[in-house]
């Protein structure tokens, strides 16, 4: 069984190509700058060689017609024939509180999906373009759409309303409805393998984070609180987004600065976090060779970003009534130790203790950090929401 993976944002398609029988990668990559000049695809083979192509890509179609090209060509591609290629799993990112779970698309499920257009402008019409490129390119193949938000959907009504008149949630359907799920249900029940635990009896912090983030508690198998909300924009500081802020601030600068509504939102969610703090980058290693550099608001960025995580995995060890493993996961989670030591050392209060100088060493591998010692299992996990979608891509077609 072959499934394809895409994963379409509003300039670019990621895709991967697995073999969900002999568990392999067949062949992945990305392509960019979709509907701008500069267009190209970069590919990396089954052989871990990699191609770039460079050509016009105006439009998702035409993104996915040249990665379809590039799996079948005779000489970077893996299959020989578009034939193999036995169902296509998307990422879609919103799928509001229609489906709680992985579903094969239909054209009613597109709808539900074009619904949810209203609170996911961005990402929620790219996901919609990809599919209907597979319908047009390979129409007899099934489609299965896998949702960021389903994973959440297990929460509790007190966890995900806002304190705002009730008749808000019921016009509009205004509440917290979390992202990044795929990947929190990935690492989550990859963890409990890993150190051979039950997922169904445990109490788990996932942190997922790097230029987005998030955190999910996760109580017996279901997310009962995430830090994103109604949009990717709530929660902890990020790459470009703010993160949590008082509301009364984004009135005040909309009245200062005479922004509208558009402009604002550009304002929280492209140009602070990271880089409005430091005013240098959203990338981390630049960060840290500001930092080693002595720049002050580097420093400052760095310390905010930290400093939320910390909270977060805090406020969610009371939701849980106590935590059982904490699990990294992202490119910062999975690659910057420091800020792994710095949660860590703020936890000592719970008990957790982790081995620092192995914490050193470790990038992106699977590995137990916390000592013999410690209350609290933590665990680098690295993420593979692609692994994940076709997974459940590969469970529903079996199933038709």
């Amino acid at each position: 069984m072959k499934i394809l993976v895409l994963n379409c944002g509003s300039s670019s398609v990621k895709y991967k190509l697995l073999n969900m029988v002999s568990n392999e990668e067949l062949g992945a990559g990305v392509v960019e700058k979709i509907g701008m000049k500069g267009s190209f695809l970069k590919h990396t083979r089954q052989d871990g060689q990699k191609v770039m192509l460079k050509g016009e890509v105006l439009e998702h179609k035409i993104a996915i017609e040249y990665v379809l090209g590039v799996l079948t060509s005779e000489k970077h591609g893996c299959i020989t024939s578009l034939d193999e290629i036995n169902a296509v799993g998307h990422r879609v990112v919103h799928g509001g509180e229609k489906f709680n779970s992985s579903v094969l698309i239909t054209e009613e499920v597109i709808q539900n999906i074009e619904a949810c257009i209203e609170i996911a402008p961005l990402h929620n019409p790219p996901n919609l373009a990809g599919i209907r490129a597979i319908e047009e390119l390979l129409s007899s193949v099934p489609q299965i759409a896998v949702f960021d938000t389903a994973f959440h959907q297990t929460m509790p009504e007190h966890a995900y309303m806002y304190g705002i008149p009730y008749s808000l949630y019921s016009k509009y359907g205004i509440r917290r409805y979390g992202f990044h799920g795929t990947s929190h249900r990935y690492v989550s029940r990859r963890a409990c393998e890993f150190l051979g635990m039950d997922y169904n009896n445990c109490k788990i912090v996932t942190a997922h984070i790097g230029n987005g983030g998030s955190l999910a508690a996760i109580k017996n198998g279901e997310s009962v609180d995430t830090s994103m909300g109604f949009t990717p924009l709530e929660g902890l500081m990020m790459g470009t987004r703010s993160g949590d802020v008082d509301l009364g601030v984004v009135t005040f600068l909309m009245d200062k600065e005479m922004i509208g509504a558009s402009s604002v939102s550009t304002l929280f969610n492209k140009h602070s976090g990271v880089l409005g703090v430091s005013g240098i980058s959203s990338d981390m290693r630049d960060i840290e060779n500001a930092i080693a550099e002595g720049n002050k608001r580097a420093k400052l960025a760095l310390d905010m970003y930290e400093y939320r995580i910390k909270k977060y995995v805090g406020s969610y060890a009371a939701a849980l009534n106590g935590i059982d493993i904490l699990v990294f996961t992202g490119g910062v989670g999975e690659n910057q130790t420091g800020t792994r030591q710095y949660v860590c050392d703020g936890l000592s209060y719970m008990g957790v203790e982790i081995d620092n100088e192995l914490n050193a060493k470790i990038r992106g591998k699977e590995t137990l950090l916390s000592t013999s010692n410690s209350k609290v299992k933590v665990v680098v996990i690295p993420t593979d929401e692609e692994f994940m979608i076709a997974s459940d891509t590969l469970e529903i077609v079996q199933n038709m």
